[in-house]
């Protein structure tokens, strides 16, 4: 048996943390356009020789199940831009050791893809909304395709995905368009988990500032404007990024995803693999490890697995924002995979 067969436990880096979660970006390219995410003109998007193939894609999601990941989510750019996306996600749940399967979307194309994407194994769904105002949507998004994204939703929830969840960016607006308890309420009556998630500085243009963002602390004061929260005790919470707040007595939950004021970095067990077949150990990564430079050159799984556990023991031990000496990471968000 080799040393990559053996290893069952998971990825462990120099502060006893494990991963176990892989976050796999299936391409850079997005059909929506966010104002904290890139520019207006869209972003200069990987050749499609840089990227990986599904074959390749196949193979190495192989090597990190049996390394012992054991969840994988599927994200971009927007990964429903990836063509064929049925057929790869049908391959993932053949494997011998097989995840469970994600996948973050921002909704468009969902109507048409949910029942084929749930036919070939994706478990659970998040859709990325971070408001339900119309004329907001599209200030946000530079796209009017709200109804679409609606009618996205639906089709995964009649497609059985469960739960679906739904990610919120959390910023302030000066219109005053925006309540976060709009956003809260509208799930709680369609039957949606609503996670919100502290802006950070992932931005194309690397002009993030901290005073747009809304923190944790005062989300939980404008919700608690309309709802009554009771926090979930801290065992709940796990290795989860979200703090879990019962709304109203339950059953129903909120999360509030606190990245940058309420780093959850000593609990993470995540790593992530881009389109183009780099491992980065963090979201804020200065540094990956490649792997298909080396798998094109016809390394071995045990040399692939290799650079994958170097790469993992070179975790830092937070992400450091807020640090003086922290630098934004080179890549954008839609290149790294959420």
């Amino acid at each position: 048996m080799s040393s990559l067969e053996k290893n069952s436990a998971g990825l462990p880096d120099t502060f006893g943390r494990v991963a176990t979660d892989l976050r796999v970006s299936l391409t850079d390219r997005c059909n929506l356009r966010c104002t904290y995410c890139m520019p207006a003109e869209g972003l200069d998007w990987l050749p499609k020789p840089e990227m990986l193939t599904d074959d390749e894609l196949v193979r190495i999601v192989d090597i990190f199940t049996r390394l012992g990941v054991t969840s994988i989510r599927l994200t971009g750019g927007e990964p429903l831009l990836r063509r064929g996306l049925p057929g790869v996600i049908r391959r993932f749940a053949e494997l011998e050791h097989a995840p469970r399967i994600a996948m973050t979307t921002n909704g468009i194309g969902l109507d048409r893809l949910a029942q084929p994407l749930a036919d070939a194994g994706l478990q659970r769904i998040n859709v990325s909304l971070d408001t339900v105002d119309p004329d907001r949507f599209q200030e946000l998004t530079r796209r009017d395709r709200f109804a679409d994204v609606e009618r996205g939703i639906k089709a995964a929830q009649d497609a059985g995905l469960h739960p679906v969840k739904i990610n919120a960016v959390a910023m302030h607006d000066p219109s005053g368009k925006d309540n976060p308890a709009d956003l809260l309420q509208w799930c709680l009556d369609r039957g949606l988990e609503l996670r919100f998630i502290e802006q950070m500085p992932l931005d194309a243009g690397h002009t993030w500032e901290r005073d747009r963002m809304l923190t944790g602390m005062e989300l939980q004061e404008r919700l608690g404007e309309r709802f009554t929260l009771t926090a979930l005790p801290d065992e709940a919470r796990g290795s989860a990024p979200a703090e879990l707040f019962v709304v109203d007595g339950g059953p129903a939950t909120v999360g509030v995803i606190a990245s940058v004021t309420a780093p959850f970095c000593a609990a993470c067990d995540r790593v992530r693999l881009t389109a183009d077949g780099q491992v980065r150990n963090c979201l804020f990564a200065r540094d990956e490890g490649d792997l298909r430079g080396p798998l094109r050159a016809g390394a071995s799984d045990e040399e692939l697995a290799d650079v994958i556990r170097g790469t993992m023991l070179a975790k830092r031990r937070g992400h450091g924002i807020g640090d003086p000496d922290f630098e934004q990471p080179d890549r954008p968000m839609s290149s790294i995979g959420g």
